[in-house]
């Protein structure tokens, strides 16, 4: 038994799967099967029952569970004490952002502190807030970046700076020729909006409740995972919507969308740095410090 078997048995578990615990640890299918064979054939026990896409734990592996995340929680407090001793900042960070942080102002920032860090990796995965809240206060990301704060979570919510949300249409819709639409004359209009528990749906409809419009009362035609997706609506005709000015600017200066002059927009959204309650490893310590004099 080993703590290279032991990480590959908990990754199998967390993500019920063997083909997405191989991608999420950067090995082969048959690497991970072999590991947990080996771990398994080591221990004299079955670990797992392998059901037709599905992966359950069997009782020893439900006994075995806590002393696996336990060994590799030691280690990993282990490594980033030694981590403390180096004067050079290494490892990898793992990042969860909400989907603008996370696919626009993030990796346009990383490029210069991988400059000024290069034996620093980073690796970003895009989550809805909630989600990246959740990861963050699990420990499975070393930190996080939202456009939304979410009230009662166990973990440090730091405002950084902010984006621009922005009222689009399609393309000749009459909305894009008045110079000033009431946020009432948009109830009747079919809105393309993100899926429940992103931050751009969860800023807007604040800033709608505040304008005396109920969310509720919108006419919602589509719920879609992106702004990408949701802008591509807007320009198919779909509907209205409301995304980052990071998505739009490139399809209002081609004029595939027309913007909205509704009062309140364009809405500024804050951004957060998401951290644990916890010591930072010098690298995700690094990165904060970054990110804070960037934005």
């Amino acid at each position: 038994m080993n703590l290279s078997q032991l990480r590959t048995f908990v990754a199998v578990v967390e993500h019920s799967s063997f083909s997405a615990a191989a991608h999420a640890l950067g090995l082969s299918q048959p690497a991970v099967t072999m590991q947990v064979q080996a771990l398994e054939s080591d221990l004299g026990v079955t670990l797992l029952d392998r059901r037709y896409r599905k992966v359950e734990l069997t009782e020893a592996g439900r006994t075995l569970l806590p002393h696996a995340r336990k060994l590799m929680h030691d280690m990993d407090e282990a490594r980033q004490d030694l981590e403390r001793l180096s004067d050079t900042v290494s490892g990898h960070l793992m990042v969860a952002a909400s989907t603008t942080p996370g696919q626009y102002v993030l990796p346009r920032l990383l490029g210069g502190f991988l400059r000024e860090y290069p034996a620093v990796g980073v690796t970003i995965r895009v989550f809805d807030t909630g989600d990246v809240i959740a990861h963050v206060e699990s420990g499975e990301a070393h930190l996080g970046m939202t456009g939304a704060e979410v009230p009662g979570a166990h973990v440090s919510q730091e405002l950084l700076g902010s984006d621009d949300l922005v009222l689009v249409c399609p393309r000749g819709h009459p909305l894009a020729a008045r110079t000033r639409v009431p946020l009432s004359d948009l109830v009747d209009e079919p809105f393309i909006v993100r899926e429940a528990g992103s931050g751009t749906r969860m800023v807007s409809e604040e800033a709608l409740r505040r304008s005396g419009i109920d969310p509720a009362e919108l006419r919602v035609v589509m719920e879609l995972g992106t702004n990408e997706a949701v802008l591509s609506a807007v320009e198919g005709g779909m509907g209205i919507g409301i995304v980052s000015m990071w998505v739009a600017e490139k399809a209002i200066k081609l004029g595939t969308v027309g913007l909205v002059a509704a009062p309140g927009f364009p809405l500024e959204r804050p951004l957060f740095l998401v951290l644990p309650r916890t010591t930072l490893t010098r690298a995700a310590d690094a990165l904060a410090v970054y990110l804070r004099a960037e934005l």
